[in-house]
């Protein structure tokens, strides 16, 4: 087989496995607050304080994965053009 053969399927098998995951599990944990909604401060003491929500997921901990959003996008094109 060549490269660019081998190659192509590569990329292949990997979209079609990112594709399984969105369906799957269509939320993902937030990079930016980790999964826990919220920010996690310390006071002057040094002790652990909650701190602000995550504006980014909403203080849900969870963020649709791009792909899922893509679709959710073209399922309702598609909707409203065959109505």
């Amino acid at each position: 087989m060549s490269a660019t053969l081998l190659a192509i399927a590569f990329i292949a098998v990997i979209t079609l496995c990112y594709i399984a995951a969105c369906a799957a599990v269509p939320f993902r944990d937030c990079p930016r607050c980790d999964g826990m909604g919220h920010d996690i401060k310390t006071d002057r003491k040094g002790r652990m304080k909650r701190g602000k929500d995550c504006r980014h997921c909403k203080a849900t901990g969870k963020r649709i994965r791009l792909g899922r959003h893509l679709y959710n996008l073209w399922l309702g094109i598609h909707r409203d053009g065959t109505r």
